[in-house]
């Protein structure tokens, strides 16, 4: 764990002082869905994931996207040593992470309709609305946390592509 706290401490803030690109989307959110998520500070081993996989450019894009942001707990449920063996393998931690977004904006109002969505990475996604609102295993738990290319879903735990 002590390289993930090192990688954290030396990725977030590199993450934090990314410019953002301009967006054409509505006002009703000034930060993009990486500045968002980082502000938000339940998702440092997100930031330092998607720093390592290159993504951040991406999620800073027009989109929209919409992303099922698993926290800072979602991560530490993985078996010990997970996450510094994904950030040392960076396609298949890519993989996991584009399985976590969503090309186009889906509020929780339009989720509830839906029984699957493609991911970004090809593979489907299974959307349950028994009891709350499930992703695959991982429950929805909080919803349409709006950000100026998208919107942010918190989830539970780490979707892993099949």
């Amino acid at each position: 764990m002590k390289n993930l706290s090192l990688a954290l401490m030396l990725t977030v803030p590199a993450v934090l002082s990314h410019a953002a690109e301009p967006s054409k989307a509505t006002p009703r959110a000034k930060a993009d869905i990486v500045d968002t998520a980082v502000s938000a500070g339940s998702f440092k081993t997100l930031a330092a994931a998607l720093q390592a996989a290159g993504l951040i450019d991406t999620l800073k894009g027009t989109g929209p996207f919409t992303v099922f942001a698993p926290t800072d707990d979602a991560f530490a449920k993985l078996p010990a040593g997970t996450v510094e063996a994904l950030l040392k393998d960076i396609p298949k931690l890519k993989a996991i992470l584009t399985y976590h977004v969503v090309a186009g904006q889906v509020d929780a109002k339009d989720v509830v309709k839906l029984a699957k969505a493609t991911t970004v990475n090809g593979q489907d996604v299974t959307i349950g609305t028994s009891g709350g609102v499930t992703i695959n295993a991982a429950k929805v738990i909080k919803a349409d946390i709006q950000a100026k290319n998208g919107v942010i879903h918190v989830i539970d735990t780490v979707l892993l592509p099949m």
